[in-house]
């Protein structure tokens, strides 16, 4: 079952629970209770009831998913062309994409806001990953990355091989030979 089919189901599940809560208002059935009843929070309750008070049971329909905050197909599309330019195409001083970078893009050519975790809800719904690219960075130094390999990393991970031994024991049991 896709994203978008699970999301209408939910949709229409949350409009019969709404319906129901109207049909309890109308019995004269207290807030509290009907939150127990349909297994909701008390606060979910008040607001429909409130919303019911003032509209009755069709301020409860469900008025679909939200278009604004989401992206059509095809800007879906559009989206994925733009990332694939890559993020110095818009600006940024390096190749790497960032769920922050990402969200900043969408809104700005777009007009729609997403919190962070929605530009990867969104971006493992297209297929992208958070995995390393298949291309090397363009700012990748090839010389310092040798001198690291043959310098500095010896050194950090054998710490008592490149100093040389000061001789003597730590032991409490054997004396330092003399």
């Amino acid at each position: 079952m896709g994203t978008r089919t699970r999301r209408h189901l939910s949709l229409v599940e949350a409009e019969r629970r709404r319906l129901q809560a109207a049909d309890l208002f109308e019995q004269g059935m207290r807030q509290s209770k009907v939150a127990e009843v349909l297994g909701v929070s008390r606060q979910a309750v008040s607001l429909w009831h409130r919303a019911w008070r003032e509209g009755g049971s069709d301020a409860l329909l469900s008025r679909g998913p939200g278009g604004s905050s989401y992206l059509s197909a095809e800007q879906e599309a559009e989206l994925e062309v733009l990332l694939r330019a890559g993020p110095m195409e818009h600006g940024w001083e390096d190749q790497r994409w960032t769920l922050a970078r990402i969200g900043r893009l969408i809104e700005e050519r777009f007009d729609v806001t997403y919190e962070v975790s929605g530009v990867w809800r969104l971006l493992d719904r297209l297929g992208w990953s958070w995995q390393v690219p298949k291309v090397r960075a363009v700012e990748r130094n090839e010389e310092a990355i040798a001198a690291w390999r043959t310098e500095t990393w010896p050194a950090a991970s054998h710490p008592r091989m490149s100093q040389p031994s000061a001789g003597g024991s730590a032991s409490r049991t054997r004396p330092e030979p003399g």
